[in-house]
């Protein structure tokens, strides 16, 4: 499994013109999920993700996570980030897990971070969305379940 984690001042998320979440400050997260996933690596990275420090402390220190802050999760699906580029010009998303796999184990995630008490708002599985942000620093953190 696969995220794409931003720190944001706030993000949203449109489906067809309608808004299916939004937040104000804490993650926007890309989540992509491959075949070989299972519920441990999305409880790995729940985890991971609701105790990683990377908002500032009072001296500018990234000191402080999710929790800590507060902070809200807008989780989106992302199966791109499964692409593989090295032959040719076209991404190969092989690697990518099937959509109903993947959708099972996204909602997983979700609910393992709602478990964590934290706000998570979604977009829509599968669907053409259009992302929003305000990145905050910017901090963009690459986590891999794998490695």
């Amino acid at each position: 499994m696969r995220l794409v984690v931003q720190r944001v001042t706030s993000a949203s998320v449109k489906v067809e013109e309608e808004i299916t979440g939004a937040i104000n400050e804490g993650y926007m997260v890309l989540v992509g999920v491959t075949h070989e996933d299972t519920e441990e690596d999305v409880h790995y990275l729940a985890d991971k993700l609701a105790h990683l420090r990377i908002f500032e402390d009072e001296n500018g220190k990234m000191n402080h996570s999710l929790l800590d802050v507060k902070g809200s999760v807008l989780s989106v699906s992302q199966f791109t980030l499964y692409g593989d580029t090295r032959k040719g010009r076209r991404p190969n998303f092989m690697k990518a897990a099937k959509p109903d796999a993947a959708n099972a184990l996204y909602e997983c995630f979700n609910k393992a971070l709602r478990e964590k008490g934290i706000h998570v708002e979604t977009g829509r599985f599968g669907a053409m969305m259009d992302v929003s942000l305000t990145n905050s620093g910017p901090v963009t953190i690459w986590m891999d379940s794998k490695e």
